[in-house]
């Protein structure tokens, strides 16, 4: 027997024994509570320093926003060009060309409740760089959109291929100096979250 054999047998011999997976109807279950879903979600962004704001409409939204003149808007929402430029007209260029983007408005495909994090992909961002390079973010979810934890979320990614994607909760933060908390020090300094009721 070579020594890697002998390894081999060891490392199958010394195996910790077979845990069934958890029940998974506990995670359904918990999905079937949709108001508390939406207040744990609305609870858990406040705490990590997101702005919940719920909206019926997309022209509500619209009233929700303060955006300075001459600011640089973008969105990869098409009901929102009247407003923001196409984020999508930025995907070939480099990134410093989005240094002084003000806002951008992006919609999120589904939320977490658990930790308020937002799933973003390439399609949603318009590009790659954008919710991380703007000043301010703006996320938009479905409220029919957000799921209890990450074992959902992770369910619900299943099967999707994207070149980028990511989980955005909150806006950027670090206390890594003194321990004093600085908010944009690697992102947006702020996020405000629109929950699309309906």
């Amino acid at each position: 027997m070579t020594t890697r054999d002998k390894i081999l047998a060891d490392v199958r011999r010394n195996q910790p024994p077979l845990v069934a997976a958890p029940d998974i109807a506990v995670w359904e279950d918990k999905a079937k509570a949709k108001g508390a879903l939406l207040e744990t979600f609305a609870t858990v962004a406040g705490n990590v320093g997101s702005r919940v704001v719920l909206v019926d409409s997309i022209d509500k939204l619209k009233a929700h926003l303060v955006i300075t003149p001459g600011s640089r808007v973008l969105t990869s929402m098409p009901q929102l060009l009247d407003i923001a430029k196409d984020a999508a007209q930025f995907a070939n260029k480099a990134p410093h060309e989005m240094e002084n983007v003000e806002l951008a408005i992006l919609q999120a495909e589904f939320g977490v409740a658990e930790n308020s994090a937002l799933w973003l992909t390439e399609k949603q961002m318009g590009t790659r760089v954008l919710p991380f390079i703007c000043q301010h973010l703006a996320l938009v979810v479905k409220s029919t959109d957000i799921v209890p934890d990450m074992h959902a979320a992770y369910l619900r990614t299943q099967g999707s291929d994207h070149g980028f994607a990511a989980f955005i909760a909150g806006p950027s933060k670090t206390a890594d100096i003194e321990q004093s908390l600085v908010l944009g020090a690697h992102g947006p300094r702020s996020l405000v979250i629109f929950v699309l009721m309906g």
